[in-house]
């Protein structure tokens, strides 16, 4: 028997470590190939690592929680050999790319009997591995009970314990929520010096359902928290005309498309006036590093993107500043896509010196979003409705109908002052209002 040994894998160029959340196996276990042997996250993404070989766990080098460097050896598996002379230790890095992180890897299920998977599972709507469904077929469970399920996998996925725990349940009859479940008391990620946040007494009903934050939601949670205890936050509101932006964008949204392949929406044309913005108010670029302000060189805008699992993602767009219309409309499409089906990579989410989060798309007039750390602004676009206004003629004044919307900007009071934050915000609003039909384009 070789020893195989399992890494930390790769997460992305600038991801030089992991932390362990959780483990499937333990010492002594039979696992096949392909099937989950512990899961890994970072700040913002969470990966679910399989063993690429079938074998006997020998050795778990790590436990849940633990910070683990990229390359570390964390488990070690025996697998067994034809040759009876020894051999090294096999060692081989789990590699994770922008599909792996999304794709579930097919698990084979070896075992002296092959298990049957029943035809109204190839027509569910949800995940499940093949484990899960030749457990669920063996003991006849529904597709309809597994839907049930609430999950202890990524995004609420059903696994293997989750499955056993509920055929056991079911068997002795019971139906009751452990009362363990009953509070969830969430690791705090922020920094030890920080006050511990005072937890709060929920008194729950019979008909009430528990839903568990998943790994994504803790960290929203933890993150929006400690920004709102770190930064002292003021909101400024401006109304923008954007008559003229919606009017060439609906003149020229078919033949963009046809031209460069991608849709126009109206957030590439936020991005590039807030790049512009920012080239002129530089503190607003910025972050607080205890007594400094530290100006960011490069202007790297985040769009915050709601995900298909209700969770929220925002990747970056670096360099916004040096980038033209058709490659800020690229990256905002093509980010928008990834960051809903969960297929950003790690390197897409880093570096952000400033965000936008769009309201509007869901309705809303105006927000007062919380701010993204280590930056000190963000800022919220709402919805475009038409509007009558007053407009200066040159036989007098006249109601014409306009199409408007609400800008709101929330900042660090710590660093950007009221009259910074509304000189900024105005000029984001007047860039708007004064577009010019693209050259080129």
């Amino acid at each position: 028997m070789s020893d195989f040994q399992v890494l930390i894998p790769k997460l992305g160029e600038s991801i030089q470590e992991a932390t362990i959340t959780k483990l499937f196996v333990k010492q002594g276990d039979t696992v096949t190939e392909d099937e989950i042997l512990f899961e890994i996250a970072t700040d913002k993404v969470d990966s679910e690592i399989p063993s690429p070989v079938a074998g006997i766990i020998k050795e778990i080098r790590c436990a849940e929680n633990d910070l683990i460097p990229v390359g570390q050896v964390v488990i070690v598996i025996g697998i067994e050999n034809d040759s009876s002379s020894e051999s090294e230790p096999i060692t081989e890095p789990v590699v994770i790319n922008e599909e792996s992180v999304e794709a579930i890897p097919v698990i084979q299920i070896n075992t002296e009997e092959e298990i049957s998977i029943k035809d109204e599972f190839k027509n569910a709507g949800r995940f499940y591995s093949p484990l899960v469904k030749g457990i669920a077929t063996k003991e006849g469970v529904t597709l309809a009970e597994l839907d049930t399920l609430t999950g202890s996998g990524l995004g609420g996925r059903v696994q293997k314990n989750d499955i056993i725990q509920f055929v056991e349940r079911r068997k002795t009859g019971k139906k009751e929520i452990p009362s363990q479940q009953l509070q969830t008391t969430i690791t705090q990620t922020t920094p030890a010096s920080q006050v511990e946040r005072p937890k709060v007494s929920v008194s729950i009903g019979a008909e009430d359902t528990i839903l568990k934050m998943d790994r994504i939601r803790k960290l929203i949670a933890n993150h929006m928290v400690m920004s709102k205890q770190v930064s002292p936050h003021v909101t400024t509101v401006v109304e923008a005309d954007v008559t003229n932006i919606v009017l060439w964008r609906n003149s020229a949204k078919d033949d963009f498309e046809q031209k460069y392949g991608q849709k126009l929406t109206f957030m590439p044309l936020f991005v590039e006036a807030t790049a512009k913005a920012l080239t002129e108010f530089r503190q607003v670029n910025a972050s607080v590093d205890e007594d400094n302000i530290v100006l960011r060189k490069h202007i790297n805008i985040a769009i915050a993107v709601a995900t298909n699992d209700g969770n929220l993602v925002v990747p970056v767009i670096k360099d916004a500043d040096s980038k033209n219309l058709v490659g800020i409309a690229r990256e905002v499409n093509g980010f928008g896509k990834a960051g809903r089906e969960n297929k950003l990579n790690p390197d897409d989410l880093q570096g952000g010196t400033f965000t936008i989060t769009n309201f509007g798309s869901f309705g809303g007039l105006i927000g007062t979003p919380i701010i993204n750390q280590p930056q000190v602004a963000i800022l919220a676009v709402g919805i475009i409705e038409k509007k009558p206004a007053v407009m200066e003629t040159p036989t007098g004044d006249a109601i014409v109908v306009r199409h408007k919307m609400f800008l709101s900007l929330s900042y660090d009071h710590r660093v950007v002052d009221g009259m910074l934050g509304g000189r900024f915000l105005r000029r984001i609003a007047d860039l708007l209002e004064q577009f010019e039909q693209p050259k080129n384009i």
